[in-house]
């Protein structure tokens, strides 16, 4: 019978998480009954003398619009090392002591709030014999068990504001903007911001690019009377003939960081075509604040239904998005693989026909035998 519920918020903070939070203490405690431990640290809060503490509905008054995480959270730590060949080992003697501390708190099971690597440690932790569910929170909304995860429409909404501003300054300085957002390995905050700001080239890291292609639409605009450009680069965006860039490699307990893209394009756009160039990191401003009423709403949905799969039997899971329902998905196939951006998809070829570049090597024959504009 489960009394006790534990739950843990992982990897990095993304808006929305209080909410969850909230969602799930006040589904466990007003409709089941039950007793909620908060984990701080993410799993961290597992180990040594461990870091728990009740959650009651008084506790989490006001955590609705409030971002970040109450709990705290870490990128992994101990609970994933790697080799110095890169491969990936979860300790056994970390895991030991976590379940132990587990027994001792009286927990019965987690409810883990994280991303693909969190959601890894948790399926580690359901192998083991511990109860999980799964909430899918990721600004890079890459989990491909889920259409959407919380946290990317306001990473979104930010994203789309940060162009509309440099629009205005670009355009009074005649000078080509480069903004860098998040985005590993998937360029949806690049592909939809960019789309929905305004930007004149994309360059996202499943579609690799061409510097001399970006710059030539740069040229292209400018022959056009356009005499500034907008560009906004997902951080693990690469050229076609290089690897991304890293400002981090991390070590056995921290991942790797990218970073640096749009240090590069700029210094090189400049180089190459002599216009004034800018660049902006938005970094974690990306993260940062309150989550917009989507998000909220979102968010609160997967808490209370993570809580009441729990109560269901099911174990294991992670509530998803899919159709404008909330379902179940099993763990292993939540983290099998991630969602990336197809880029023969819809949303590319709309950017396409809207005139953005991807920067792509072979970016002309997306235009070849159609109406071009004659008089820009």
């Amino acid at each position: 019978m489960v009394r006790t519920i534990g739950l843990v918020t992982g990897g990095g903070d993304a808006p929305g998480l209080n909410a969850v939070i909230r969602a799930a203490v006040k589904t466990a405690v007003g409709e089941y009954g039950l007793r909620v431990i908060g984990i701080e640290d993410s799993f961290e809060g597992l180990l040594d003398s461990t870091l728990t503490r009740e959650l009651r509905p008084k506790d989490v008054r006001g955590l609705l619009p409030r971002g970040g995480t109450i709990l705290g959270t870490r990128n992994r730590g101990h609970f994933i090392e790697r080799t110095p060949d890169g491969e990936q080992i979860k300790p056994e003697a970390i895991y030991k002591e976590a379940l132990a501390n587990l027994e001792q708190r009286g927990i019965d099971g987690l409810i883990v709030l994280g991303g693909e690597g969190t959601l890894e440690i948790a399926a580690e932790f359901h192998r083991l014999g511990v109860p999980i569910i799964g909430v899918p929170k990721t600004i890079d909304n890459d989990l491909a068990a889920t259409e959407l995860t919380f946290g990317f429409a306001t990473a979104l909404d930010i994203a789309t504001e940060a162009l509309d501003r440099l629009h205005t300054t670009a355009e009074s300085h005649d000078r080509v903007m480069v903004l860098e957002v998040m985005g590993r390995h998937a360029g949806w905050i690049a592909l939809h911001s960019g789309i929905a700001g305004g930007a004149d080239v994309i360059l996202i890291p499943e579609i690799p690019y061409s510097m001399e292609i970006v710059a030539e639409k740069v040229r292209e605009r400018e022959r056009c009377g356009s005499d500034f450009s907008i560009i906004v680069a997902a951080e693990g965006a690469r050229e076609a003939v290089g690897t991304q860039l890293y400002i981090d490699k991390g070590d056995k307990h921290r991942p790797a960081r990218l970073g640096g893209i749009a240090s590069r394009c700029s210094s090189e756009i400049e180089q190459m075509t002599g216009k004034e160039t800018r660049y902006v990191v938005l970094g974690h401003l990306q993260r940062g604040g309150r989550p917009n009423a989507f998000d909220r709403m979102l968010a609160t949905n997967f808490g209370s239904c993570a809580v009441r799969a729990f109560m269901r039997g099911e174990r294991g899971v992670m509530v998803a998005l899919q159709a404008a329902q909330i379902v179940t998905v099993p763990l292993a196939e939540a983290i099998a693989k991630i969602k990336t951006v197809p880029p023969d998809g819809q949303l590319v070829r709309t950017a396409r026909n809207t005139g953005i570049s991807f920067g792509a090597p072979d970016e002309a024959k997306y235009h070849e035998g159609k109406a071009r504009y004659t008089d820009c």
